[in-house]
C-alpha cells in the first residue's frame, strides 16, 4: 500500500492516507516522500466528497470508519488489486501466480526488462535490486507485470487478488498448500488457481510448472479458450559454492542457486520471450541478478562461513530453501533456523505439513513466540508437537529469542552455512548484527 501511495504520487496524483501503526521501512519511505500521516488513526473527517477514490487495505476491517464515510459519501471504493487492473485496463498484464516461486520470478523479469531498456508497470511484494519502489504506475508503458498473490483483497472484497488482474499472459510456478485461515481445506485452496486461469480472457497465455503434478491436472481441465505452455527446470551444473546454466553449449554464471532458482529462471526465461526478449538478451542480464529481498538472501561471507536470510516459512517453501543451500553448500556445515510466525505455521492443524522439510540440514531448530499464537488467536501448540511434525532427529524448539540465539552462536562456527528462514524477525533479531557477530567470531 505504502509503494502504490508513493507511485501515484509520482504520476502526479494528490495522494493521502490514514493508518492505525506503520513501520519501517513503509514509515521511512512515506516520511521520504512527503505521505506519512500526521497523527495515526482513523479520521473521518478526512474523507470529503472531492476526493476520487479511496484505495483499501488488506487489512483494514468492515467497520473502519474512514472506509464507512467512503461508502456514505458514494465515493468509489477500490481494493488494492482492483485499481492496479483499473489503471492498466489498456496495458498487456502479465501475472506471476504459485504457492512459491512467484516473488522471485516477477524480480527476474522485472530486472531482465529493466536490463534490456523495456519500459514498463510494476508490482512486486519484496525488494529487488535497481528499484527503489515496489510499485510503478506510469501513462506511457503497454506492460504491466505484477505478482498475484492469492490472498483475499479487502474486507469487502473476500476474492483472492490474483482473481482481479485478468492477465492476457501469466505463470504459475506450483501449488501448495498455504493460507489455512482463508482456505481450510487443500480443495479449496487449490480451486483458487482454477478461477485464476478461467479469469483469464480469450487468447491468453498460460505458462505452467509441467514438474507439479497436482498443476498439470488443474491446468489439463480448466479454461480451453487459453493456450497453455508447460516448463521444466533445465540443464545447469552446480560446483561447491557456484553455479551456472547452460546456454547454447556454454555456462553462464549465476549469482543465484538452487534447482527452484533454476526452476524460476525457466519460467521468466519465457515469460520473457513472449514480451519480445530474445535467449541472448535473456542469458546477458539474467547473469547479474542476485536475487529479490530475503530471497536466500546473502547477509554475510568470511571464509568458509556463510550467513543467509530467506522468507521461506511454508512447507514448500522450507523444504525448497533447505534444499537449494544442501546442493550448493554439499561440503559445508548446514544450521537451519526457521521461526513459525504465519497463521498457517502456527496452527496445529497444519503442522503436519512440515514433515521433512529440514531433512538435509546438519543442525536444524524451530522458533516460535507464544505471544505470537495469542496475539492471532490460535490454540497454543507445545514442542512436543512441533518436534513430532518436523520428525528430525536431533531438532532444537526454542521459545525464547535468547535461547535460540546461543543455540545460533554455539552451532555456527568455520565451514558452516547458517541459514535463516522467517517471514517475520524472530522476534527482534537484528539479522545484520547476527551475521557480523558471527563472522568475526570465525
Amino acid at each position: 500500500m505504502h509503494s502504490l501511495a508513493i507511485a501515484l504520487k509520482q504520476k502526479g496524483n494528490v495522494v493521502t492516507g490514514s493508518d492505525d501503526e506503520i513501520f519501517d521501512p513503509a514509515r521511512r519511505h512515506l516520511l521520504q516522500e512527503g505521505l506519512l500521516p500526521e497523527a495515526f488513526g482513523w479520521f473521518p473527517g478526512r474523507i470529503t466528497p472531492d476526493i476520487d477514490a479511496v484505495i483499501l487495505g488488506m487489512h483494514a476491517h468492515k467497520d473502519n470508519p474512514e472506509l464507512s464515510r467512503a461508502l456514505e459519501l458514494g465515493i468509489r471504493v477500490y481494493s488494492y488489486p482492483e485499481f492496479l487492473h483499473h489503471e492498466t485496463i489498456e496495458k498487456t498484464r502479465v501475472v506471476i501466480a504459485g504457492s512459491h516461486g512467484k516473488t522471485t520470478i516477477t524480480a527476474m523479469v522485472m530486472h531482465v526488462l529493466r536490463y534490456n531498456g523495456y519500459a514498463f508497470d510494476y508490482m512486486a511484494g519484496s525488494g529487488v535490486e535497481g528499484f527503489d519502489n515496489m510499485v510503478s504506475l506510469s501513462a506511457d508503458t503497454r506492460i504491466a507485470v505484477f505478482e498475484g498473490d492469492e490472498y483475499l483483497a479487502s474486507c469487502i472484497d473476500r476474492r483472492p487478488k490474483f482473481h482481479l488482474y485478468q492477465p492476457q499472459l501469466a505463470l504459475i510456478s506450483g501449488i501448495a498448500w498455504d493460507h489455512i485461515n482463508v482456505f481450510p481445506t487443500w480443495e479449496g485452496y487449490i480451486d483458487q488457481f482454477r478461477i485464476f486461469v478461467e479469469t483469464m480472457p480469450p487468447g491468453g497465455h498460460l505458462l505452467y510448472c509441467a514438474e507439479d503434478q497436482e498443476l498439470r491436472k488443474l491446468v489439463a481441465n480448466v479454461n480451453p479458450r487459453v493456450i497453455k505452455e508447460p516448463y521444466v527446470t533445465p540443464v545447469y551444473e552446480t560446483g561447491e559454492g557456484t553455479t551456472g546454466i547452460i546456454h547454447q553449449g556454454r555456462i553462464v554464471p549465476l549469482k543465484i542457486f538452487g534447482r527452484h532458482n533454476m526452476q524460476n529462471l525457466e519460467g521468466a526465461r519465457l515469460i520473457c520471450g513472449h514480451l519480445g526478449i530474445t535467449d541472448d538478451q535473456f542469458f546477458g542480464a539474467i547473469q547479474h541478478f542476485s536475487g529479490a529481498g530475503k530471497r536466500l538472501q546473502l547477509l554475510g561471507k568470511q571464509g568458509g562461513t556463510s550467513v543467509y536470510l530467506d522468507f521461506a516459512h511454508s512447507p514448500s517453501k522450507v523444504r525448497a530453501t533447505v534444499d537449494a543451500v544442501r546442493e550448493q553448500f554439499s561440503g559445508h556445515r548446514l544450521v537451519a533456523c526457521l521461526e513459525l510466525h504465519t497463521f498457517s505455521s502456527l496452527n496445529r492443524l497444519f503442522l503436519d505439513q512440515y514433515g521433512n522439510s529440514l531433512e538435509f540440514a546438519d543442525r536444524a531448530a524451530v522458533f516460535y513466540n507464544p505471544q505470537t499464537i495469542a496475539h492471532k488467536r490460535l490454540e497454543m501448540i507445545s514442542r512436543e508437537e512441533v518436534m513430532q511434525a518436523f520428525a528430525k532427529e536431533g531438532l532444537q524448539v526454542f521459545t525464547s529469542k535468547d535461547d535460540l540465539l546461543s543455540f545460533i552462536y554455539a552451532e555456527t562456527g568455520d565451514n558452516t552455512v547458517l541459514l535463516l528462514m522467517s517471514s517475520g524477525t524472530f522476534s527482534g533479531i537484528d539479522f545484520a548484527e547476527l551475521s557480523d557477530n558471527i563472522l568475526r567470531k570465525n
